[in-house]
Protein backbone atom coordinates (compact mmCIF):
# COMPACT_ATOMS: atom_id res chain seq x y z
CA UNK A 1 0.00 0.00 0.00
CA UNK A 2 1.61 3.65 -0.65
CA UNK A 3 0.19 4.54 2.52
CA UNK A 4 1.99 4.86 5.24
CA UNK A 5 0.39 2.38 7.96
CA UNK A 6 1.92 3.82 11.09
CA UNK A 7 0.71 7.17 10.02
CA UNK A 8 -2.98 6.11 9.96
CA UNK A 9 -4.74 6.93 13.05
CA UNK A 10 -7.43 5.23 12.49
CA UNK A 11 -9.51 2.93 9.74
CA UNK A 12 -13.29 2.88 9.14
CA UNK A 13 -14.97 0.95 7.19
CA UNK A 14 -18.55 2.61 5.80
CA UNK A 15 -21.36 -0.63 6.19
CA UNK A 16 -23.39 -1.56 3.62
CA UNK A 17 -23.15 0.01 -0.38
CA UNK A 18 -22.06 3.28 -1.47
CA UNK A 19 -22.18 4.51 -4.90
CA UNK A 20 -18.23 4.05 -5.94
CA UNK A 21 -19.35 6.29 -8.77
CA UNK A 22 -18.05 9.36 -6.10
CA UNK A 23 -14.80 10.87 -6.11
CA UNK A 24 -12.79 12.50 -3.31
CA UNK A 25 -15.13 15.13 -2.77
CA UNK A 26 -18.26 13.15 -2.75
CA UNK A 27 -16.59 10.13 -0.23
CA UNK A 28 -15.68 13.07 2.05
CA UNK A 29 -19.29 14.24 2.05
CA UNK A 30 -20.16 11.02 3.33
CA UNK A 31 -18.19 11.10 5.86
CA UNK A 32 -18.81 14.43 6.79
CA UNK A 33 -22.62 14.52 6.67
CA UNK A 34 -23.52 11.07 7.31
CA UNK A 35 -20.90 10.14 10.05
CA UNK A 36 -20.00 13.78 11.15
CA UNK A 37 -16.12 12.82 11.32
CA UNK A 38 -13.13 14.81 9.63
CA UNK A 39 -12.34 13.10 6.67
CA UNK A 40 -8.97 15.69 7.12
CA UNK A 41 -7.90 13.61 10.55
CA UNK A 42 -5.37 10.93 8.84
CA UNK A 43 -8.32 8.21 9.10
CA UNK A 44 -8.54 5.47 6.47
CA UNK A 45 -11.95 5.32 4.69
CA UNK A 46 -13.24 2.61 3.10
CA UNK A 47 -16.06 2.29 1.31
CA UNK A 48 -17.35 -0.93 -1.04
CA UNK A 49 -20.44 -0.74 -3.80
CA UNK A 50 -22.96 -3.51 -4.57
CA UNK A 51 -20.79 -6.17 -6.02
CA UNK A 52 -18.62 -6.31 -3.22
CA UNK A 53 -15.82 -7.17 -5.59
CA UNK A 54 -14.45 -3.80 -5.18
CA UNK A 55 -13.85 -0.77 -2.85
CA UNK A 56 -12.28 2.95 -2.56
CA UNK A 57 -10.32 4.22 0.65
CA UNK A 58 -9.85 7.87 1.25
CA UNK A 59 -7.17 8.94 2.81
CA UNK A 60 -6.11 12.62 3.54
CA UNK A 61 -2.30 12.74 4.34
CA UNK A 62 -1.45 15.96 5.23
CA UNK A 63 -1.41 18.03 1.72
CA UNK A 64 -4.22 16.19 -0.06
CA UNK A 65 -6.57 13.06 -0.46
CA UNK A 66 -5.16 9.93 -1.46
CA UNK A 67 -8.32 7.90 -3.65
CA UNK A 68 -7.44 4.16 -3.86
CA UNK A 69 -9.38 1.51 -6.08
CA UNK A 70 -9.23 -2.04 -6.28
CA UNK A 71 -11.07 -4.84 -7.48
CA UNK A 72 -10.77 -8.13 -6.50
CA UNK A 73 -10.74 -10.09 -9.46
CA UNK A 74 -11.30 -13.64 -7.78
CA UNK A 75 -14.04 -14.03 -5.45
CA UNK A 76 -15.63 -11.21 -3.05
CA UNK A 77 -14.96 -9.01 -0.02
CA UNK A 78 -16.71 -10.07 3.11
CA UNK A 79 -18.45 -6.84 3.27
CA UNK A 80 -20.98 -6.05 6.67
CA UNK A 81 -24.52 -4.88 4.59
CA UNK A 82 -25.52 -2.82 8.08
CA UNK A 83 -26.52 0.37 5.83
CA UNK A 84 -26.05 3.73 7.52
CA UNK A 85 -22.91 1.70 9.96
CA UNK A 86 -19.61 2.70 10.47
CA UNK A 87 -17.21 -0.16 11.80
CA UNK A 88 -13.89 0.88 13.63
CA UNK A 89 -11.44 -1.57 12.25
CA UNK A 90 -7.55 -2.47 13.50
CA UNK A 91 -4.60 -3.82 11.64
CA UNK A 92 -5.54 -7.05 12.14
CA UNK A 93 -9.41 -6.71 11.27
CA UNK A 94 -8.86 -4.87 8.00
CA UNK A 95 -5.85 -7.54 6.48
CA UNK A 96 -7.93 -9.93 7.32
CA UNK A 97 -11.10 -8.14 5.52
CA UNK A 98 -8.30 -7.22 2.67
CA UNK A 99 -8.09 -11.35 2.47
CA UNK A 100 -11.13 -12.30 2.16
CA UNK A 101 -11.85 -13.07 5.42
CA UNK A 102 -14.88 -12.27 7.55
CA UNK A 103 -14.20 -9.78 9.90
CA UNK A 104 -15.98 -11.49 13.20
CA UNK A 105 -15.60 -15.26 12.37
CA UNK A 106 -13.38 -17.10 14.38
CA UNK A 107 -10.91 -18.94 12.27
CA UNK A 108 -8.46 -21.80 12.65
CA UNK A 109 -5.02 -20.69 11.34
CA UNK A 110 -4.96 -23.57 9.27
CA UNK A 111 -8.24 -23.39 7.57
CA UNK A 112 -8.15 -22.13 3.80
CA UNK A 113 -10.56 -19.16 3.12
CA UNK A 114 -13.73 -20.52 2.23
CA UNK A 115 -13.89 -23.51 5.17
CA UNK A 116 -14.33 -21.27 8.67
CA UNK A 117 -15.62 -23.60 11.15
Amino acid sequence: MIIDQRQIRQVYLVCGKTDLRRGIDGLAGVVQDQFELDPYNQALYLFCGTRKDRFKALYWDGDGFLLLYKRIENGRLQWPTNQNALRKLNAKQLRRLLSGWSLDATIHKTCPPGHEK
